[in-house]
Order: structure tokens, then sequence, then C-alpha cells
């Protein structure tokens, strides 16, 4: 077991890599760019050839066919999770009990049960685990927060996120998440958990009630849903909607987030920000874009360093997992359906 010492004299957190599928690539270019904070230490996966590719040239990142042997030859701080769904929880949970801080590709875990028992090992370890929301490292969704937690737009009513494109998935290319035991469902879940995410971070609150439409537009081999519509209740007051598809390219001119306050609006193509306060001209602005992998894992690392809380860890995981279930559960049942959020996980 790693302890805070370890990598507080060096001043770099060692990671290990659990998974080296088409999602890894974007968190060792994560690695490369933060090499004062983060060192790429280790990767397992069972593909030898998957994991070279990931290590590259850097002979001293060490390689394992099975991540629970990475984990027992030490010389780790923290991992990070970038495996199919439903392998998540048990590795989320070997970490932590093994003493090892957890970055984590959404989705955390895919049922009530596994978000109980993450929440456990969490609570027993001491460990920290941040959830890989790439999106809230987006200049125009932290600039878009900073202005809402100001008060300029006074008590938030109304926030929507739009997550849609043209997917170009085979039944072959598709692989695990053509199925909904190994995805966990379907869109939803999977890139829907973006806008999710996102939604909740702007919101400010803790998702209490769920509605959903779920469809099946084009992708007819999945067995989950191709797009869906959500509606989302939070205990502040505020309402949210998401839409989100593999189906389709978004309308021309869809925002992707906009938010209404009492005091005026905002909205954002992803890297440009309007807002608009009553009174006032409205103000635009544009941002250079960034390296979204590159800013979450420097987060990260400097969030282990300091000892300061991530900005999103398992508890928003578990909240937007609860959605999920939920809009599945409402979709099915045609009813309002209360969410499993983290509290009520807990309790």
């Amino acid at each position: 077991m790693t302890t805070s010492t370890d990598h507080a004299s060096t001043g770099r957190i060692r990671i290990g890599l659990i998974g080296a599928g088409g999602i890894a690539g974007a968190h060792v270019a994560g690695y490369l760019r933060n090499p004062d904070t983060v060192t790429f230490a280790a990767i397992a996966d069972p593909v030898a050839e998957s994991a070279e590719k990931r290590r590259g040239d850097d002979a001293d990142v060490r390689i394992y066919s099975d991540y629970r042997d990475m984990i027992a030859a030490g010389g780790l701080d923290a991992v990070d999770i970038c495996l199919p769904h439903h392998l998540h929880a048990e590795a989320v949970i070997a970490a932590a009990d093994a003493g090892l801080h957890v970055l984590c590709e959404k989705p955390l875990c895919l049922t009530a049960d596994e978000a109980e028992a993450i929440a456990a090992a969490v609570e027993r370890n001491g460990v920290t685990v941040m959830c890989a929301h790439n999106q809230l490292f987006l200049p125009a969704v932290a600039a878009a927060k900073e202005l809402v937690d100001s008060g300029a737009l006074g008590r938030v009513y109304e926030v929507r996120t739009t997550d849609s494109f043209y997917n170009d998935f085979t039944p072959e290319s598709m692989g695990w998440r053509a199925h909904a035991a190994t995805a966990g469902g379907g869109e939803l879940i999977d890139t829907g958990y973006h806008p999710l995410y996102l939604l909740q971070h702007l919101a400010g609150g803790t998702p209490v009630d769920v509605t959903a439409m779920l469809s099946r537009h084009r992708l007819d081999f999945m067995e989950g849903e191709d797009s869906a519509q959500v509606l989302v209740r939070y205990d502040n007051g505020v309402v949210g909607h998401v839409t989100t598809s593999w189906a389709y390219q978004p309308a021309v001119g869809t925002e992707k987030f906009s938010l209404v306050g009492e005091k005026g609006s905002l909205s954002s193509d992803g890297t440009t920000l309007v807002s608009r306060v009553r009174g006032e001209d409205p103000v635009t602005v544009e941002f250079e874009p960034v390296h979204e992998f590159a800013a979450e894992i420097a987060h990260f690392a400097e969030s282990l360093l300091h000892g300061t809380r991530p900005i999103q860890t398992h508890v928003e995981g578990i909240d937007v997992l609860g959605v999920i279930l939920a809009a599945y559960e409402s979709a099915a049942s045609r009813t309002i359906v209360p969410v499993q959020n983290a509290a009520r996980v807990n309790a």
C-alpha cells in the first residue's frame, strides 16, 4: 500500500492504467502532458499488443496482463480505469481496498448495488475516487459555472444540455456496447452520461426525480436505445433537460448547454459562451481549445497531492447513474421515478 508521503516526496502521482482500449489513448496523452505531477508507472491489459501500444517507447512503464497483479506489485499511488462498463465496479473496489486512489471513466458502475459497494469501499479505505468527467474541463463550462456561482444570473430555473452525433457503428465495430449486459443499457449510459454530469454540474443540486423517453431510431442492432430525452428535477428546484443520441446530428443552432436564471441566461456551443443579464448588453467570450484529458489528469493529480476534493467524485458519479437508472425505469413504466442518488444509496 502506498501512502501520501510516497508521492509527496517526488511531487508526482504514480498512475497505473487499467485497460488499453480506445479511450486509454486520450488518458495516456494526458499523462504525457503533465510530467511534473504524473508518472505513468504501469499498465494492465490482457491483450499484450494493446498494452505495448499505450506504453509507447517508455520502457519504464511496467506491463501486466491482469490488473490485480499490477496492484499487488505495488509502486503505485493511483489507478486509472478505462475498462468496459461492466468491469468498472470490481476494479474500483479492488484498487480502493489496496489503498489506491482511483480515476474512473464513465459510467462509474452499472447498478445501485455496485454503487453502494463502491461508496462503502471509499469509506472504509479513505481513498479518493474521481469520475473522469472530461467535459467539465472545457473552458466554456468552467466560465459558465463561475458566472452562475457568482450570482450574476440569480437563482437558476432551467438547464439544458445536448450531446448528439451521427454514429457510424456497425454490429461488428460496436462490440460490447451493443449488449445491455456489458454496456448497462444503450446510448444514454454511454455518451448520454456526458450531458448528464454536465447538467448536474451547472444545476448545482442533487437529482431527485426523473422522467424520460427512449428511442431506437436508426441503430436497430443495438439491444438498448440509440437516443434519449430526459427531464430531471433537482433538490434546489432546478429542472434539467438532456437530449442525446447516436442516431443524428443536432439541428443547426442547437446549444451544447444553456441555462436560464431569474436575472438572465447563458448558452454555449462548447467553445463560445454568450451571457445575457437583463438590462445589460450580451457578453460573448470565445475560448481557445484545450486538451480536456490533460486538464482532467492535472486536476486529479493536484487533488491527490494537495488533499483537496476533485471536481466530481464517486458521489456525483452515483448521482448520474441514479438518473440513468431512473430514466430506464421511467421509460418502461411511463411514470416519474425517484432517483437513487448518493445520499439515498448511503442511507
